[in-house]
């Protein structure tokens, strides 16, 4: 998926938090989307650094290098 998709899908989230909260929905079922929001927040940036990363090394080492950051990124 693109950037563009991702942040795309991360605003949807974020609505459907708006409108839950404005519904009074359930408090853990409100933090298990903020959870989920969380989680595709941190798969965004790790691409972004990645992506940055990878276009100052060589193409044939690109795999290895987003191999390790992406080890590096998880600690």
């Amino acid at each position: 998926m693109d950037l563009s998709g991702r942040i795309n899908r991360i605003i949807g989230q974020l609505k459907g938090i708006e409108k839950m909260s404005e519904n009074k929905r359930g408090c853990s079922d409100i933090l298990q989307q903020i959870s989920a929001v969380k989680k595709a927040i941190d798969g965004l940036s790790k691409e972004i650094v990645v992506s940055d990363i990878c276009k100052y090394v060589p193409k044939s080492k690109t795999k290895a290098v987003s191999e390790m950051l992406e080890r590096a990124i998880n600690l």
